[in-house]
């Protein structure tokens, strides 16, 4: 079930804004011959559990008020399938630095969003964003760090809150909420 309004108080800077981060592992990607890594497609599988990652972003309360994605083909078309499952657009910037990015790099991108963002979605890949969120995550709700540790897979939703500013946001900063593994129905295309 998605995260709601009343999940746990964030952690962070005291008196802060309270911030959303949804951290979104592209949907599973298929290996054709002879395609650059960035210009690969999504897998049927992919194509099934992007728009079940929608579904969970459109259940969790709070749409994105930006979405940051990278540029490659796989993490470009989950978000399209995703986007598509939300009651109205999000704007969405492709950011070429977070194709390839670990996790430092990752948290310099954050530092950069703009303050009036309230609720960030980062479309992207591993190790970088598995990464990320074990750097950002102080503490979790349940079991979740537990499951992030063993394995954030294709189509992942960690759902990460804090209060403060995003360039303040510090590593130990976030609660980690929920830790969402999206799948979609084999009858769909």
């Amino acid at each position: 079930m998605p995260p709601s309004p009343e999940t746990p108080e964030p952690v962070g800077s005291a008196g802060g804004r309270p911030r959303r981060l949804f951290v979104l592992r592209h949907a599973k990607s298929a290996w054709p011959e002879g395609v650059a890594d960035q210009d690969r497609p999504l897998g049927a599988r992919g194509l099934r559990d992007a728009p079940a990652a929608g579904s969970f972003l459109a259940e969790s309360g709070a749409p994105p008020d930006l979405a940051l994605c990278s540029p490659a083909r796989r993490a470009r078309r989950t978000w399209e399938l995703a986007a598509a499952e939300l009651a109205g657009p999000v704007p969405t910037r492709h950011d070429p630095r977070l194709y390839g990015a670990d996790a430092a790099d990752l948290l310099d991108v954050l530092h950069g969003v703009p303050d009036e963002v309230a609720t960030l979605l980062l479309v992207g890949h591993n190790p970088g964003l598995e990464d990320l969120v074990l750097l950002l995550a102080g503490r979790a709700v349940g079991d979740a760090l537990d499951r992030v540790r063993m394995k954030f897979p294709t189509s992942a939703i960690a759902v990460l809150t804090w209060s403060g500013t995003w360039p303040d946001l510090r590593p130990g900063d976030a609660l980690l909420t929920h830790l969402a593994i999206p799948r979609g129905t084999h009858g769909s295309s």
